[in-house]
């Protein structure tokens, strides 16, 4: 008869007290198949079994215990081997068959030596003679629970083993290193997947090669040090940066940051040792890609000591050399020269071309340039426009020279930029150790003021320093600081200069001119303090400032006198790009009630080309607001008659030079009588501008020019003297 079956317990939740000893009741039970032909038997070896946390099942048949074995997972099967149908080496076939994992223990009385030879080749536990003693049958049931006990914890090791190494495998495979090992003679004995992802290395190809295969042929020398201190010294651990070679498309071999880490000869993995007395027997190393790293630093380095756009060593890196250079000279008692270079005319190419086609011709120019130096010497870029040069190993100030003008010679072929030829030049200004100077900073502020000679000179050429440079540079810099503080302290004033009708010679009009009152130097002209008016960013606030004196001094007139005069104003081409002039005319006019009409803005011909679009807007609106526009010093520019159709303008003035020029009334002066000409052609106002002799004023006036200004007629004067002028008049 059988017992029902109960939970069957997992092999790793069995608890054994000791030999004979059943499982602990209160674990669950494990199956148990009882297989005999004889009931007193089959009842005797249950009643054994019974209580002992056992779910025991009989059969009396060969195919009962068959059709058992099919629907339950017994532990063990306690199986008499001679059956009425089916013998029990038969029903021990049908369980390895099937592959049923159980554990079976023999019982039979028969003592043929081929039947338990049988049994045992079929994969019996144990093999129990009939009759058996009930410590004897405890027992080896204890113990083939045990080995079935066992034989799962071995199964759920080798499972946990299996993972933790397919878990490595994954873990290695898929980490973004190289990971390899190398034997005691340099052989790779390891490598994972990514050295073909990296490198297009297969992991077959390189195994039991020499690690030399895949080192760049540079490092390799590099590599047998390394790998060689590592065995013979023992080394723990080393850091080395070798390039590998890559077989992808591109060839360019990558470098790799290693790792590397000995070997211990009885280690059966890769560990890193921690003796010094055992053998060594080969490297672990770890290869990390960091070719876009260094890529990118030697790119950031690059940059930190290069000009971008002309790819010259930029001010960093030129004052650098310079000091070398410098050190050199002073050790071989040798010359060297500083040059700094200034292209004349940049500002009105980027201005009418655009800043790409400048940075063109900066790429271009600084071409040019370098093809002109020797191999010792360095061309660097400042920035815009400036360039630096430093020539070591000179033996004469004439070599310098030399190289100078080959500067200024390579600049005299047009540049072919923006489908049109642009000529420019530059100004040089050249200094010479040890005699302009023993110091970096002193050597490149000399060759700096050299070349703003150069310019006042008249640009395209080069200059050596010379101390008196330095005399007059010092001059406009305290000028310059000056002139901040003349606006705050007062220092500046307004005066005019009439302007006379010739036939009435009344007073008509006046220019407006600005003097300083310089604490130390006196009254200076316009022309002596404004261009470093411009430089120093202060042709706004001194603008500003005029034209609330001027409005001032117009109120005035105009209560004296019967007829208001017209005010003729310079405009700074700095004042008319701000774009705000207008309003801020317009709004100084009407604080002060000045009608616009009164006001006649003179600008200069090369207003007209600097920025023409901008010039056109702001005029028209000064047109439009009533106030008339006069063309300055008239042909002495860039004079276009197209530009004086484009123009809102309402008069020419000649300029003084053009009036200098004429001595006797019966000669012929073209220019003249070209510029009156074109004035009447266009129904333009004239003035006549420097006007100082009767010659000069009889001939004008006979040529059709009836409004002068000049020595002839007043000199400029302050405010109170144009004041009682108009009271008089």
């Amino acid at each position: 008869m059988g017992l029902a079956p109960v939970h069957r317990l997992n092999p790793t939740e069995w608890s054994f007290t000791g030999s004979g000893a059943g499982l602990d009741p209160r674990e669950a039970s494990v199956q148990v198949l009882l297989v005999d032909d004889e009931p007193r038997l089959l009842r005797s070896l249950a009643d054994l079994l019974q209580g002992r946390g056992y779910s025991l099942t009989e059969a009396a048949t060969g195919r009962e215990a068959i059709s058992h074995l099919r629907r339950v997972p017994f532990d063990l099967v306690i199986l008499d081997l001679h059956l009425p149908d089916i013998g029990g080496h038969e029903i021990m076939d049908f369980i390895r068959s099937q592959k049923i994992g159980v554990n079976v223990v023999v019982t039979s009385g028969a003592s043929e030596i081929d039947a338990v030879i049988g049994a045992l080749k079929r994969g019996a536990y144990d093999y129990l003679r009939k009759p058996y003693t009930r410590e004897e049958l405890l027992k080896t049931v204890d113990n083939a629970l045990r080995q079935r006990q066992l034989q799962a914890e071995n199964r759920q090791i080798a499972l946990r083993l299996e993972n933790s190494q397919q878990l490595y495998r994954y873990l290695v495979d898929s980490s973004p290193d190289i990971i390899y090992t190398l034997d005691h003679e340099g052989r790779f004995t390891f490598l994972n997947d990514r050295a073909y992802q990296l490198l297009g290395f297969p992991r077959g190809d390189l195994i039991g090669k020499h690690y030399s295969a895949l080192i760049h042929d540079d490092d390799t020398e590099r590599a047998n040090y390394v790998f060689n201190e590592g065995l013979r010294d023992r080394r723990l651990s080393r850091n080395v940066e070798l390039r590998f070679k890559s077989m992808h498309s591109d060839g360019d071999a990558r470098t790799f940051s290693n790792e590397l880490m000995a070997i211990g000869e009885h280690d059966p993995a890769p560990v890193l040792i921690h003796s010094n007395r055992r053998e060594l027997s080969g490297i672990y190393g770890v290869a990390r890609d960091v070719t876009d790293r260094k890529r990118a630093d030697a790119l950031i380095a690059y940059q930190a000591y290069h000009d971008i756009l002309t790819e010259l060593p930029n001010r960093v890196m030129f004052m650098d050399r310079l000091g070398m250079a410098l050190m050199q000279a002073k050790r071989n008692e040798s010359k060297l020269a500083v040059m700094f270079i200034d292209l004349d005319r940049f500002k009105l190419v980027n201005d009418t071309l655009g800043h790409g086609v400048g940075d063109e011709l900066l790429q271009q120019v600084s071409a040019r340039l370098k093809e002109c130096l020797r191999r010792c010497d360095t061309l660097s870029r400042l920035g815009g426009d400036e360039f630096t040069a430093v020539l070591p190993e000179l033996n004469d100030s004439h070599d310098a020279a030399l190289i100078g003008q080959k500067f200024i010679e390579c600049l005299r072929l047009p540049f072919h930029l923006a489908d049109q030829p642009v000529h420019i030049s530059a100004s040089i200004g050249i200094a010479v150790y040890p005699a302009d100077g023993t110091t970096v900073d002193e050597l490149m502020r000399n060759s700096d003021v050299a070349m703003y000679h150069m310019k006042a000179q008249g640009k395209n050429g080069h200059a050596f320093f010379d101390p008196s440079m330095l005399d007059a540079s010092s001059q406009k810099i305290a000028l310059g600081h000056s002139l901040h503080l003349a606006l705050e302290n007062g220092e500046l004033e307004m005066y005019y200069q009439p302007q006379v009708d010739v036939t009435s010679k009344r007073i008509v009009g006046a220019e407006a001119l600005m003097r300083w009152n310089h604490p130390q130097r006196g009254f200076l002209s316009a022309g002596e303090f404004l261009p470093f008016a411009e430089e120093n960013g202060l042709m706004i606030p001194i603008s500003d400032w005029m034209l609330q004196a001027i409005c001032k001094d117009l109120l005035e007139w105009n209560s004296v006198g019967n007829v208001a005069i017209r005010l003729s104003l310079n405009l700074s081409p700095q004042y008319l790009d701000r774009g705000d002039f207008f309003d801020k005319l317009q709004t100084t006019l009407a604080q002060h009630g000045i009608t616009p009409n009164q006001i006649e803005v003179e600008v200069t011909e090369n207003i007209c080309i600097r920025n023409p679009q901008t010039a056109i807007e702001q005029l028209d609106k000064l047109c439009q607001l009533g106030v008339s526009v006069a063309i300055d010093d008239f042909g002495t520019g860039y004079s276009s008659l197209s530009y004086l159709h484009r123009f809102p303008i309402h008069t020419i003035k000649i300029d003084r030079s053009f009036v200098m020029e004429i001595h006797e009334e019966a000669s012929s002066f073209p220019v003249v009588l070209a510029i009156i000409s074109i004035a009447r052609g266009l129904n333009l106002n004239l003035v006549a501008e420097g006007v100082e002799t009767l010659t000069q004023e009889r001939y004008l006036e006979k040529a059709g020019c009836k409004t002068m200004q000049g020595y002839l007629y007043h000199k400029p004067l302050p405010h109170t003297k144009l004041l009682e002028l108009l009271g008089q008049q």
